[in-house]
């Protein structure tokens, strides 16, 4: 009987506490916004920069943690599902590179365009797709973002062309910048700098490391990618830019990735845990947001905790939709070809196997 009624009182003493650390947390008078010092941009061919201070407020900060500490969760679930072999063939992942997909969307609008390369998870869902949409297109399951026909390199939203899986095809980059500068198109160009083209480091790689300069007649800004204010500054200075009519504009990031360049990549062949594991300790971008907002009383560590919590949940939801959901039907193969056409058939295999098409 007194075991029992010690249990009872440790279980009334911890929900006692664990209420009252959260009317601490609600009660607490935290800042409106903070102004932080951000490193400087390296310039080409432009006479001044984006600011190196700016404001960021509670609210944006908040979104902007939870957001990066989703992206990191999801490619970690992503990870996790890979090795279990519930996700199949080519799998990207942009951890340690968060700063960036979540940046360029605060410093861009929702009706902009935006197209990538593959490794493309983190802006399909800064875009607006929810976790169990990507994580269910991965496991290739009906709810996913293409209707589980796309996977890792093909995902797609509004305004959002995410995943060109073609290696190398960006060498047409240079035709590209020509053409948007003879037009002055109101075009960002952006270089996510992970400083490894798949396991080839960039000084091994390039006679010149100076991506932003890349675009010669081109005006560049080499970015800290790991800093989401240094991001989210310089996207709103390339966005401003490219509005008034000045034409194009390059962007290099300068960031880092956890994992290898793909699932199959181990990633510690051709550089060291120990540099991995420096960057994490000195310039992860969750960490980096994180100390800002507690040493500004912009947040307390306990509300950022409780955040951790609430995106973990919701990843492991994702997750349990994302093997639940079924597969497409082998009859809806041909299906979704053209957006508006009537039905017609698709030769399978062989000429025997046919697959109606429906838009």
């Amino acid at each position: 009987m007194r075991k029992m009624l010690a249990a009872v009182s440790r279980v009334l003493s911890g929900a006692s506490q664990k209420s009252a650390s959260r009317v601490l947390v609600a009660s607490r008078n935290f800042a409106n916004d903070a102004t932080f010092e951000i490193k400087k941009c390296d310039l080409h061919r432009l006479e001044e920069g984006p600011p190196v201070t700016t404001v960021l407020t509670r609210e944006d900060g908040l979104k902007y943690y939870r957001m990066m500490q989703t992206v990191r969760r999801m490619e970690l679930k992503a990870d996790q599902l890979y090795k279990q072999k519930i996700i199949r063939g080519f799998c990207h992942l942009c951890d340690g590179q968060e700063a960036c997909c979540v940046g360029l969307e605060a410093g861009i609008n929702p009706t902009d365009h935006l197209i990538t390369a593959y490794r493309a998870h983190g802006f399909t869902f800064t875009r607006g797709l929810s976790v169990r949409e990507i994580l269910a297109e991965l496991t290739g399951r009906k709810g996913g973002c293409a209707k589980g026909k796309g996977g890792s390199m093909h995902m797609y939203a509004k305004n959002f062309y995410g995943g060109n899986g073609i290696v190398g095809a960006q060498g047409q980059i240079f035709e590209a910048y020509n053409m948007a500068a003879l037009w002055k198109l109101p075009c960002i160009f952006i270089c996510e700098n992970n400083r490894y083209g798949m396991g080839t480091s960039v000084e091994r790689a390039a006679a010149s490391t100076d991506y932003y300069k890349r675009g010669d007649f081109i005006p560049g800004l080499r970015v800290d990618g790991m800093d989401i204010l240094c991001v989210r500054e310089a996207t709103r200075f390339a966005a401003a830019y490219c509005r008034s009519g000045k034409g194009p504009i390059l962007m290099e990031l300068q960031t880092y990735r956890y994992h290898g360049h793909s699932m199959s990549d181990p990633g510690v062949s051709y550089r060291t845990r120990e540099e991995i594991q420096e960057v994490r300790s000195k310039s992860d971008p969750i960490m980096l947001l994180k100390d800002r907002m507690v040493n500004s009383n912009l947040a307390s560590v306990e509300e950022l905790k409780e955040i951790d919590v609430e995106v973990r949940k919701e990843i492991e939801d994702a997750a349990q939709f994302a093997t639940a959901d079924p597969e497409p039907p082998l009859e809806e193969l041909g299906y979704h070809i053209y957006s508006s056409d009537p039905p017609f058939e698709v030769r399978g295999a062989n000429q025997w196997i046919k697959f109606k098409s429906v838009s």
